[in-house]
């Protein structure tokens, strides 16, 4: 089966879920790209650790408006933007957790990074779909065909 065959074979809800899990996808590559693009820029006038954190927070800062306007398409907002931080710190904080886990069990250092992102991609996607689409849903006797239709639901 091809892809096309299968994305069509979709209902509309779980074609707008396969959407949004793309977009997201896209933009943690941009933003991953973004964040090492820094870093390398300021190691020729910073330590390592002020340079990654400085990548870390131009990379976090687009991708929340990213996430914002076209992964999730809502209008951003304060409580929005707590939950996106909130997310991220939980995530940044389970990165370390499963990357020094996976270490001390013994995988090499690429192969513990690639389970941590295993680990942390999805967690992540949940916690910031989360917070960003908190409020967002209709009740269920609504009709849900303009649900994704404008950014700013």
């Amino acid at each position: 089966m091809q892809i096309k065959d299968f994305i069509n074979r979709l209902d509309d809800n779980r074609r707008r879920q396969l959407a949004e899990v793309m977009r997201f996808g896209m933009v943690g590559v941009v933003a991953t790209v973004i964040q090492v693009v820094v870093y390398n820029l300021l190691l020729t006038l910073l330590n390592e650790l002020v340079a990654n954190l400085l990548g870390y927070i131009v990379s976090l800062t687009f991708n929340y408006f990213a996430s914002t306007y076209f992964t999730f398409r809502v209008k951003a907002s304060a409580s929005r933007g707590a939950g996106f931080l909130l997310s991220h710190a939980v995530n940044l904080t389970l990165q370390t957790v499963s990357l020094s886990t996976f270490l001390h069990l013994g995988a090499g250092p690429r192969v513990a990074q690639l389970l941590m992102f295993c680990v942390c991609v999805p967690v992540n996607f949940m916690l910031v779909r989360f917070f960003m689409t908190r409020g967002r849903g209709k009740k269920p006797s609504e009709s849900s065909d303009n649900s994704d239709n404008s950014p700013y639901q």
